[in-house]
């Protein structure tokens, strides 16, 4: 039986993470806006966890140049390998999001397109992990899907997977968690469609 399609999200991205960083730009044109609100909720220099970080573009290379310190997780040692050539000031682990224990919590936890090709279950297991990482008053910004299910898309001719909780379901396991929500944009026209939550760590 062949492994479902969650399972295959690391190694489709090590294989292809020369193409992911040829097609990601540099610049976060489209993300720029809701980084900006990410940000704004940081002090100075504060450190940031990007969970699922991929090569660091635009992401961290947004975040480093306005002064904050990233540590950037994947497990992916390809898409990493192109993240320290790039940002060799900033800190990278390679690491499972999902069993992710650093013992340090941060002002600010980003899982920007990486969280929503986790399976329902890993998803909800995610919040935790999120919680354990999240200084009081830290900012959580990711993106799923704008309801219920999966999908499957297409990156150099192989499926890659995406699954999404209803949002009624993500609402109520930030709440258990300790995460007020400040706002969920579905399907952001302005954000190449992206659907994004943004949360404050009440603890």
């Amino acid at each position: 039986m062949p492994p479902p399609l969650s399972a295959t999200i690391i190694p489709l991205y090590d294989r292809h993470a020369d193409a992911w960083h040829r097609r990601r730009s540099a610049h976060a044109s489209l993300e720029e806006a809701w980084l900006t609100r990410f940000s704004a909720g940081l002090p100075d220099g504060a450190g940031v966890l990007d969970l699922g970080c991929g090569t660091g573009q635009p992401m961290v290379r947004w975040l480093a140049q306005r002064g904050f310190a990233i540590t950037g997780v994947d497990s992916s040692a390809a898409m990493l390998a192109h993240a320290r050539a790039l940002q060799p000031a900033q800190e990278w682990v390679q690491g499972d999001m999902r069993t992710l224990a650093l013992g340090r919590r941060f002002a600010g936890v980003l899982a920007w397109d990486s969280f929503f090709h986790l399976s329902h279950a890993d998803q909800r297991a995610m919040f935790p992990v999120f919680a354990a990482h999240a200084a009081p008053g830290a900012m959580l910004m990711f993106t799923s899907g704008p309801s219920h299910g999966e999908a499957i898309g297409e990156f150099e001719g192989e499926p890659l997977f995406h699954a999404s909780l209803a949002l009624e379901a993500y609402r109520s396991l930030l709440d258990a968690h300790g995460f007020e929500v400040l706002d969920f944009v579905p399907e952001d026209p302005a954000c190449g469609f992206h659907s994004v939550w943004l949360a404050r760590c009440l603890g």
